[in-house]
């Protein structure tokens, strides 16, 4: 069954049963299915709807008629994702998602085309909030002339508590009271109050701010916060919006020892994303935690007053505001929306699609190798398998690592908290010159459970010889485990008609400082009698971070000259706002809990780091009537690094690859 809009009364709906559908009557065809984890098969569902999303003109049908939502696994038209969005007016993240034209513009504009989104309300208000919701995003395709977009959103009336069917019970039971999930709220209380007043809250930008303490602090008015005061040390500032940015706000009051800023709303505004602007986001950490809420009158009124005024933060469990639903009919968390713009959601769409790209990638026929099956990585060990390589195996063209990475755990909760670099060795010969050679790479996503990519070593199929080869995976020893997977796929390639028969490994990376590029000797390029090609292969990352954000956060060039003839490669994106992010769409892993949104000197979280080639026949002699040099040097901004802080470092493997 499509999901598609159902026109009839009662009894029509009734023939729908029949398909494995569930309808709202108290009568349960089917027990629910509780304990449902990501993972699972997702049951079929319908619920009614406006329209189905329709063309945001109102309604369908007239009396005694209904439009249903009615989604069975694998028959979505088009076929694609189903995100299902449980709204509610407690969350202040909610708010600010849903009132900002910016974050409900990125939903119109940037949602892939095949996926469908099921909106709902987790209130009482359900049917006024659907046709809220409706009118909100209705506009924002107006605006960009992308009605089309609504005929893959559907907005039911229907407050999530009477859905009558398992979509409740995943909402509840996944989740959770972490940062930005959960409500967040900031509680007051003062003398002669009877109750404390609880609020919605919403925290400012994780990137640039620390977060609350489980503490209660004095609040004191501060007026508009946009000059430093000496009145509000070790408080917690309460200050207007306006007249000067969120940043500002901060910073002043970070100068002037406050302990954490509340921006209140004027009234009638909703909550808004509370973040720097350009240059604003290069200051360093401010050292204070800042959030915005309403204004509630019985606070102003106090502090108006001179009465003493406390306030604590708090983050009360609820149900979770996203699930969705892959492709192939399997539920799966969204992972961590960092600040309140449905980009995020978009980019979980953007991966679904990558998945559902790489699944048919992995249908075309090759020679399949298993190394790893669900082995656990862990420790100075890692993961360590060995495997006997055929003759035929080595005729093939093309190898591929078709690698994948989970958790301990069903849930993203289980995963470990950090991103890691995740290496591949590869040993046939114990006494050969290519034992332990690096074969790939990949960086552990932050505290996600998915994630699985192809990467193309090719080149590299000299490292493997006939006979048994031997397979180390291995993160940091001290990391948390991980549960990986990996494949060999050789096969025919149908672009290549050279085949690589030597390997030459050339400079390895080292601490990235003022002697990074000291003691680096030329090397002499010999030229086997048999070369067609030679091709320049490497794989450089950079890590850590000093004053300038190198080798993370930097951006550096990677040069190799041949006789004269420079080749570069350079991370410009590194630093950037969205630089990893927008490579959801190529396997990036979306909605980690850290920084995974920024570009990387190389690589990006949770995404295999793909090598980088260059064809560099025409820069060789390959007659061997003279000599063929070869040079490395690295610069950081086009000169050569020189921290004053602690040095970042550079994981370098390189090689020059022989074809004939």
């Amino acid at each position: 069954m499509a999901a598609r809009l159902i026109v009839g009364d009662d009894q029509d709906q009734g023939h729908d049963q029949d398909q494995g559908t569930v309808d709202l009557s108290s009568e349960k065809k089917t027990p629910p299915p509780w304990g449902v984890e990501p993972g699972d098969a997702a049951a079929a569902f319908r619920v009614p709807t406006l329209d189905g999303g329709g063309d945001g003109g109102g309604g369908g049908g007239g009396a005694g008629e209904r439009w249903w939502f009615s989604y069975s696994p694998g028959a979505l038209v088009p076929a694609g994702a189903l995100v299902i969005h449980a709204f509610t007016h407690k969350s202040g993240f909610l708010e600010g998602m849903w009132t900002d034209e910016s974050s409900l513009d990125d939903l119109v504009r940037a949602l892939p085309g095949t996926t469908h989104v099921l909106f709902l309300s987790q209130d009482d208000s359900a049917a006024g909030d659907a046709l809220w919701m409706r009118e909100q995003v209705y506009r924002a395709a107006a605006r960009h002339g992308r009605q089309e977009v609504m005929s893959r959103l559907h907005f039911s009336p229907v407050p999530v508590s009477a859905l009558g069917n398992w979509i409740p019970a995943v909402l509840n039971s996944w989740g959770c009271a972490r940062h930005r999930c959960g409500l967040a709220q900031a509680a007051f209380t003062s003398e002669g109050w009877k109750m404390p007043v609880i609020v919605k809250r919403l925290d400012a930008r994780y990137d640039w701010l620390d977060k609350w303490g489980q503490r209660s602090y004095h609040l004191v008015a501060a007026g508009d916060g946009c000059e430093s005061s000496v009145e509000v040390a070790g408080r917690v500032a309460w200050v207007s919006d306006g007249n000067c940015s969120f940043f500002t706000k901060v910073q002043s009051m970070a100068k002037s020892n406050a302990s954490g800023v509340l921006v209140f709303a004027q009234d009638g505004n909703p909550l808004r994303d509370m973040t720097c602007q350009g240059e604003e986001c290069s200051t360093k950490l401010l050292g204070i935690p800042a959030a915005m809420v309403h204004r509630e009158v019985s606070v102003a009124e106090a502090l108006r007053l001179g009465q003493a005024v406390n306030v604590s933060f708090q983050n009360t469990p609820f149900p979770s505001p996203f699930i969705a639903v892959n492709q192939q009919g399997v539920l799966s968390e969204m992972g961590g929306f960092l600040y309140p713009t449905f980009n995020f959601l978009n980019w979980q769409a953007q991966w679904f699609e990558f998945s559902e790209g790489l699944r048919t990638k992995l249908l075309v026929p090759a020679q399949v190798v298993s190394v790893f099956d669900k082995v656990v990585m862990h420790g100075h060990k890692g993961a360590v398998a060995t495997v006997e390589i055929s003759a035929g195996m080595l005729d093939s063209y093309m190898l591929e690592l078709d690698a994948s990475l989970s958790c301990p755990g069903s849930r993203d909760v289980s995963c470990a908290h950090w991103d890691h670099t995740v290496q591949l060795f590869i040993c046939c010969n114990t006494l050969g010159p290519y034992c332990n050679m690096e074969l790939g790479r990949w960086i552990t996503p932050f505290r996600r459970g998915i994630g699985r990519w192809l990467t193309n070593v090719s080149p590299l199929m000299p490292l493997l010889t006939e006979g048994n080869c031997t397979f180390t995976m291995k993160t940091a020893w001290w990391a948390m485990p991980w549960v990986v997977s990996l494949n060999l796929r050789f096969s025919a390639n149908q672009t290549e008609q050279l085949f690589p028969f030597w390997v030459m490994p050339l400079y390895g990376g080292r601490t990235f400082d003022k002697n990074y590029n000291r003691g680096r000797q030329p090397i002499k390029i010999p030229i086997p009698a048999a070369t067609k090609k030679v091709l320049l292969y490497a794989v450089i990352t950079g890590h850590g971070s000093d004053e300038n954000g190198c080798g993370e956060f930097c951006i550096t060039s990677h040069n190799f000259p041949i006789n004269g003839i420079n080749n570069s490669l350079a991370f410009d994106a590194a630093g950037s706002p969205l630089g990893c992010a927008v490579r959801a769409k190529e396997g990036a892993v979306p909605n980690e809990h850290g920084t995974w949104l920024y570009g990387r000197g190389g690589w990006c979280d949770g995404l295999q780091v793909d090598p980088w080639t260059t064809d560099i026949t025409g820069q060789l002699d390959l007659s061997g009537q003279r000599s063929n040099t070869l040079l490395y040097y690295g610069l950081f901004e086009g000169r050569e690094p020189n921290p004053t802080e602690e040095p970042g470092y550079i994981l370098m493997s390189s090689f020059l690859v022989f074809y004939k």
